[in-house]
């Protein structure tokens, strides 16, 4: 009996020792290490391109500068027309022109010459005169830098010449009569004289026919140059207003081409 209470003695104390006697005893694992976050490398910042500030436009003058043809120099009158050529006007009032045995001078500007090059060429063709007006009708041109203004009177030329080689472009008219003596000079330079005007009846500002007459009967003095419009919008006006502008202009003064 004492043999067997020692035995039971040394299998409590093994059963103490080993755990075994902790049955609701939990092992609590052990936590998985975080996973470590990689960030996007901060990208490299790229030098910021300032683009060159364009040169303030030079002022208007308080006056027109000298040197501008306002004046035929002769008793007749001479007619211009500007802002053409265009498909829908342009050979309408070519064909009046026709009809009244009368040439005048088209002010043409340059993309709308390269855009219809039959035009340039039927203006030339039935004896009329051809003007420099610009390559876009840019009012602000003649206050840009010399160098601007330059190509864009280089660059209407040259597409006034490809329509009709050889064609003699003998005047420039600034956009809006909104001259600089640096327009002035620039159009001498190539070879062209600065083309004003002494009666502007405003037709592209769509008044009725009979105001675009009334306007230039009331304006036009022996030796004037009378502005029109061919382009740039609806010309209705304008053509209903020529056959008796052209009457009245041949019967007391008498209609010439530009010198």
């Amino acid at each position: 009996m004492q043999a067997r209470a020692i035995l039971a003695s040394v299998l409590a104390v093994a059963l103490l020792l080993s755990g075994c006697a902790q049955p609701h005893r939990t092992i609590t694992p052990a936590a998985a290490p975080k996973p470590v976050e990689s960030k996007p490398p901060t990208p490299t910042p790229h030098p910021s391109v300032t683009k060159p500030a364009k040169p303030p436009l030079r002022p208007l003058p308080a006056k027109l500068p000298s040197g501008l043809g306002r004046n035929t120099g002769v008793r007749p009158v001479a007619l211009t027309f500007d802002d053409g050529p265009s498909p829908a006007w342009t050979p309408k009032v070519l064909d009046q022109l026709k009809a009244a045995k009368v040439t005048a001078t088209f002010c043409v500007v340059g993309r709308e010459a390269q855009r219809h090059p039959e035009l340039i060429r039927r203006i030339v063709r039935e004896g009329h005169q051809l003007c420099n007006h610009s390559w876009k009708h840019d009012l602000q041109l003649a206050r840009r830098p010399l160098g601007e203004i330059r190509a864009d009177l280089d660059r209407t030329n040259k597409a006034i010449q490809k329509a009709v080689p050889g064609a003699k472009v003998s005047f420039y008219r600034q956009p809006g009569g909104r001259w600089t003596a640096e327009v002035v000079g620039v159009a001498k330079d190539l070879g062209m004289r600065p083309l004003h005007w002494s009666v502007d009846p405003q037709d592209w500002d769509k008044p009725t026919a009979a105001t675009i007459g009334k306007r230039i009967h009331a304006a036009s003095r022996p030796g004037a140059i009378v502005l029109l419009h061919d382009g740039g919008g609806n010309r209705a006006a304008t053509l209903a207003a020529c056959p008796k502008v052209i009457a009245d202009l041949k019967k007391r003064f008498g209609i010439t081409r530009l010198r």
